[in-house]
C-alpha cells in the first residue's frame, strides 16, 4: 500500500471516528442536562435537546422503564454506544 493511500485512510478513520465522537457527546450531554435539570426555555439546553432526540430518535422508546430519568439514560445512551462503537468499528476497518 503506498504511503499516500495509507495517510488518505488514516485521514478519513480519524474524521469518522471524530464525528462518532461528537454524536454521542451532544447526546451524552443531553443526558447530563436533564439529570441536572437544566432550563429548557435556555437557547443553547433546547438545542442539545433537539439534536440529541433526532439522534436518538430510533432508540429512545426502546426502554419503558417506570422512571423518566432511567428512560431518558437507557435510550439515549443506547444510542449513543451504538454511535461510538459502529463509527469506532468502521475507522478501525478503514485503518487497515
Amino acid at each position: 500500500m503506498s504511503p499516500r493511500t495509507s495517510s488518505g485512510s488514516s485521514t478519513a478513520a480519524r474524521i469518522i471516528a471524530a464525528v462518532a465522537d461528537i454524536l454521542a457527546f451532544i447526546i451524552i450531554l443531553w443526558i447530563l442536562m436533564y439529570l441536572l435539570d437544566a432550563n429548557r426555555g435556555n437557547d443553547f439546553v433546547q438545542w442539545v435537546h433537539d439534536a440529541a432526540t433526532w439522534l436518538a430518535g430510533w432508540s429512545y422508546d426502546l426502554f419503558t422503564f417506570d422512571r423518566a430519568w432511567a428512560r431518558v439514560v437507557a435510550g439515549y445512551g443506547l444510542a449513543a454506544l451504538v454511535y461510538l462503537f459502529i463509527g469506532h468499528a468502521v475507522a478501525g476497518r478503514i485503518r487497515r
